[in-house]
């Protein structure tokens, strides 16, 4: 009984977990009142070498789709998510949020604390804050029509509303809200520009609208203000769709998050079986314990409904304990899990939804648990049993052995699967960057940072802590801009290839550590001005035979080519590295890099490194990112989805083991008296280990044998959606078979040894 229940409480506490999680994911952004007919704009741009899936849009776009159609409810725009240093008093705090259009209130639903979505943005200098960056700038004071001072910009921004936070699952995160300033020269410049796209743009439309429509007419409205624009094709992709199916490739919408939650799901369905697979098994392999009352029962006149019902309720009544059980479990575990899976998940008990997805996994696992050993225990027939000669064994093992089989395929997958992910993940990680991220610092750039850049650089070098130091327009791990390729004599006709772009200043190469593998970096020179690198991807996309020394036009600008670099991972490392144009632009960069000394500690670098910076920066507080910590973050869903399998594998494992544990046990008390037999006839105490052993790890083999195949060709599929990936080695298999062997040879070993060595004298003289 024990055994049962803890095997079923555990699968019930892991199922519970996993579906918290998925739950979570697929409730993304449910909260807003306009979920089913809201949508981004966003834009497939043909390069011949690929296509480009963009949701970067022009910033008038919003405004002219407001009126271009019936269908069209509202149109709103924002920026990208950027952030600010806020400054209160005493308290200066960096916080992210975005700039918002008209409208944004009347698509999103957010719940304001105090202020009101009419008024919130109306004025240019206002801000929006939500509660928990209110509380960290203003305490417990009442923040409304309080002042906030902007550090970047220098001016005075008041509060005029308080939003809840938005909701974790969310795909909007800020801590600020702000409205366009269309009376800015800047802004009104840009709402004239129909070719800089930079700028998120949403729609919500009617219910029920015709989205082909919809969709040809931002294709209209923006090709007749660009005609120019030949390359993009421009589409509505609905909020439902946003977190679960963000993944594009060549301009086809692929799947994503939903992948792992179908993952997940089955990995939680599997879990849950293997604890009901045990519970059969268990139940059936004591029959012999139940099969006199059976047969007495139905000699009084019980029919078998009757007795199968009275199992049925007997396995509900357990898996009923078990889910009281499990919901301590998963009580006292959620934290840690939370903490793993970087969410802020909870059992919500006043939630009608909790009680009948509840009272479904009850439902389901008591029929799924119970239905065999109950129809098993009532076809007992009771002429045999009365009369003692009832023998379970033979072909009622048979069922057993398939579940046993079915129990340790699924994990010997699951483990497979767990070290192919984990392989894999570490494969990427070892995939050459192009540059080396050891020791490198970047800081985010400031007015007082680029004036004074030069006299920073001096002094830092002077330290001797640092070894290089640039600026660039983006930090090495991002990139921020993309475009088509340049013009250059002899370009071929209709070759339009998508490129990233950045620019640096001087020594960026050195700082990096790029390699050159043509021409030479930039010197600072005046004729730098109107110098540019290329990639090696950049030289083969184009189909450049010569390139150093060519002209590139991108417009009116001139640029010429003095320097080929090896090929830098900025962006997604496991995807092919875009062509690349570094240009000389000193005056135009934002993130300043610079190269710890590897002799220097630390602590002694990163002391030294503020002080200059707080000497020449003294208005913002002196923060900073290492460059493999940036790029780490890129792998935060594989490693995480990685962790999860690895628990929930273990845990898999660890049930079929106490399955096999307690039937091991079973069959040991049930052989007890053939075992003394056998001892007194002269068997070692290996030759008893070996006789109960064989039949399990028979059992174990045959699972082996049918789960590689699979798992080969499951993972097999999974690696194909990685550009770069990992050849799948046999003998990873082999190890998996060889753990999953040892594993049952132990749970068999342990619960055989004290039959093996228990006197046989005084077993038989009880009987």
């Amino acid at each position: 009984m024990f055994v049962n229940l803890m095997g079923l409480s555990i699968g019930i506490s892991a199922t519970l977990m996993i579906l918290l999680w998925v739950n979570d994911e697929l409730t993304y952004d449910r909260f807003q009142k306009h979920y089913d007919n809201i949508h981004t704009v966003i834009a497939n741009r043909d390069f011949k070498n690929r296509v480009f899936t963009d949701y970067n849009m022009v910033l008038p776009l919003a405004r002219e789709l407001q009126h271009a159609d019936p269908q069209i409810r509202n149109a709103t725009v924002t920026t990208q998510n950027y952030d600010l240093l806020l400054h209160v008093n005493d308290t200066k705090i960096r916080k992210g949020g975005m700039t918002v259009g008209d409208r944004f209130f009347d698509i999103f639903s957010w719940k304001f604390l105090a202020g009101n979505a009419t008024g919130a943005l109306n004025d240019p200098s206002s801000i929006v804050l939500t509660v928990s960056a209110a509380k960290a700038l203003f305490g417990n004071e009442d923040p409304v029509n309080k002042t906030i001072r902007i550090i970047e910009e220098k001016r005075d921004v008041k509060v005029t509303a308080i939003l809840a936070d938005p909701p974790g699952n969310s795909e909007f995160q800020f801590d600020f809200l702000r409205p366009f300033n269309y009376n800015d020269p800047d802004t009104k410049a840009m709402m004239g520009n129909w070719e800089g796209s930079s700028w998120r743009v949403y729609v919500q439309t009617a219910p029920g609208a015709d989205m082909k429509r919809v969709d040809a007419t931002i294709n209209r409205v923006k090709k007749q203000h660009d005609p120019n624009d030949k390359i993009s094709t421009y589409f509505t992709f609905p909020m439902k769709r946003w977190h679960l199916y963000n993944d594009f490739k060549d301009g086809k919408n692929v799947g994503g998050m939903i992948e792992y939650v179908r993952l997940f799901m089955i990995v939680a369905a599997i879990i849950l079986l293997i604890a009901c697979v045990n519970f059969m098994n268990l139940s059936t392999a004591r029959s012999e314990k139940r099969s006199k009352e059976v047969g007495i029962r139905k000699t009084l006149g019980a029919g078998k409904l009757k007795l199968v019902l009275q199992f049925f309720s007997e396995s509900m009544m357990l898996v009923l304990i078990a889910f009281l059980v499990s919901v301590g479990i998963v009580l006292l575990l959620l934290p840690y899990f939370n903490q793993l899976v970087n969410k802020k998940l909870t059992l919500d008990f006043g939630q009608p939804l909790f009680w009948l997805g509840s009272l479904a996994i009850i439902l389901v696992t008591g029929i799924l648990a119970g239905s065999y050993p109950a129809l098993y225990l009532s076809s007992f027939r009771p002429v045999k049993v009365l009369k003692g000669v009832f023998v379970s064994g033979g072909k009622t093992a048979l069922p057993r052995h398939i579940l046993v089989v079915f129990q340790f395929m699924i994990s010997i997958l699951l483990i497979s699967a767990t070290i192919i992910v984990y392989q894999q993940i570490q494969h990427i990680k070892d995939r050459k960057t192009g540059y080396d991220a050891r020791n490198l610092l970047m800081i985010t750039g400031t007015e007082e940072t680029e004036k004074n850049f030069n006299v920073i650089k001096q002094e830092l070098l002077q330290s001797r802590v640092v070894t290089a130091v640039t600026r660039s327009s983006s930090p090495i791990t991002q990139v921020w801009w993309k475009s088509g390729a340049p013009d250059w004599n002899g370009k071929p006709a209709g070759l339009n290839v998508v490129v990233s772009g950045i620019r640096t200043d001087v020594d960026f190469a050195k700082t990096m550590g790029i390699r050159l593998l043509q021409g030479h970096d930039f010197s600072g020179t005046p004729a730098d001005s109107s110098s540019v690198l290329l990639n090696k991807a950049a030289v083969e996309a184009m189909g450049l035979k010569d390139p150093i020394g060519m002209e590139m036009r991108f417009g009116n600008r001139k640029y010429q080519v003095t320097g080929i670099t090896g090929n830098v991972v900025m962006e997604s490392p496991f995807q092919p590295v875009d062509p690349m144009l570094t240009f000389y632009n000193p005056n135009a960069t934002g993130v300043i890099s610079l190269r710890i000394a590897d002799a220097v500690p630390l602590k002694k670098a990163l002391s030294a490194i503020e002080g200059v910076f707080k000497k020449y920066n003294p208005a913002y507080p002196f923060e900073y990112q290492f460059a493999d910590q940036e790029f780490g973050q890129k792998f935060i869903g594989e490693e995480l989805i990685s962790r999860v399998t690895n628990i929930f594998a273990g845990l898999a494992i660890f049930i079929c083991c106490i399955g096999l544990g307690g039937l091991v046990a079973y069959t040991v008390e049930r052989r007890f008296r053939e075992i003394s037999i056998r001892k007194v006839l002269g068997a070692t105490i290996r030759q008893v280990l070996l006789l109960i052993g064989r039949e399990f790890l028979k059992l174990v083999l045959i699972a082996f044998v049918i789960a590689v195949p699979l798992a080969w060709w499951l993972m097999d599929h999974w690696l194909e959606k990685y550009t770069y990936h990992i050849h799948i080695n046999m003998l990873v298999f082999v190890a998996v078979g060889g753990l999953v062997l040892l594993l049952a040879l132990v749970v068999v070993g342990l619960n055989t040894f004290r039959a093996a060595v228990t006197n046989p004298v005084r077993t038989l003289r009880s009987d």
